[in-house]
């Protein structure tokens, strides 16, 4: 009788093992997450600023993943107000992105005052440029990231003359940002335009037409303070409502 009930006990365990096993084999697997990197920057105190992007890496979850990377020489200037260039697509299995390396090419330079001038990239060629992002992913969900370098900030110039590449990237994940566009006129008037909300500040200058675009700003009310070269005077707008994934208006601003 014993061995008649362990019989019938190993046969009940070897029927839920099997039914575990047949669950798990028709779990769906997770739906993969497109990812798109994005590069853009601020406007510049130079003539050019080229940086040799060789690829882009996304680490998450413990793995990394190598994204299809678009390499190349790249003018930073070209991707300012408002301006941007796709550099990187995937998909990943991944329930969250904690950093972005980006792998550089020997052939960065900056040009000034009509001079090309080496720039040096410490480490960027090894281990890459890091950047720490902490993001949350949800499967079948496109995301969209984009990289704002400063190339005001990123670059130093050294004691010798030389040129480094220190670089201040904000990564914005542009579903949860919203930008502010505007014209200031009389257009050929160079000015700068500094968006603040609280505490926070982020700054643009005007293209040749007077047009301008804050990029990457969190939703909230904001005043903007447009500062043009004299004989001009500064003129403040106020009260600046900037929603998510909106591009707000605010028009012509006469200096």
């Amino acid at each position: 009788m014993k061995t008649l009930k362990s019989l019938l006990l190993l046969i009940a365990i070897g029927s839920i093992i099997v039914s575990c096993k047949k669950e798990e084999a028709v779990s769906p697997a997770r739906t993969p997450t497109p990812y798109y990197v994005r590069m853009t920057d601020a406007p510049a105190l130079y003539s050019a600023v080229y940086i040799d992007l060789q690829a882009v890496e996304i680490t998450g979850n413990g793995s990394a993943v190598m994204l299809n990377t678009t390499p190349g020489i790249y003018n930073l200037l070209n991707f300012a107000n408002g301006i941007d260039t796709l550099i990187a697509t995937g998909s990943l299995n991944m329930d969250k992105v904690q950093q972005i390396r980006l792998i550089l090419g020997p052939n960065n330079t900056i040009v000034k005052n009509n001079v090309t001038y080496p720039l040096a990239t410490p480490s960027a060629q090894q281990s890459g440029l890091k950047l720490q992002v902490h993001q949350d992913l949800q499967p079948g969900v496109a995301y969209y990231v984009l990289l704002d370098f400063d190339a005001n900030m990123s670059i130093v110039e050294e004691g010798n003359g030389s040129y480094s590449l220190k670089p201040v990237i904000r990564t914005i994940e542009t579903a949860l940002s919203g930008s502010i566009k505007g014209k200031v006129v009389p257009p050929g008037v160079f000015a700068t335009i500094v968006a603040t909300s609280g505490s926070n500040s982020y700054s643009s200058v005007v293209n040749a037409n007077g047009d301008f675009v804050i990029a990457g700003l969190p939703p909230g009310t904001y005043s903007i303070t447009v500062t043009p070269i004299a004989p001009y005077n500064a003129v403040t707008v106020n009260n600046i409502v900037v929603s998510v994934g909106v591009t707000t208006l605010v028009g012509n601003i006469n200096v």
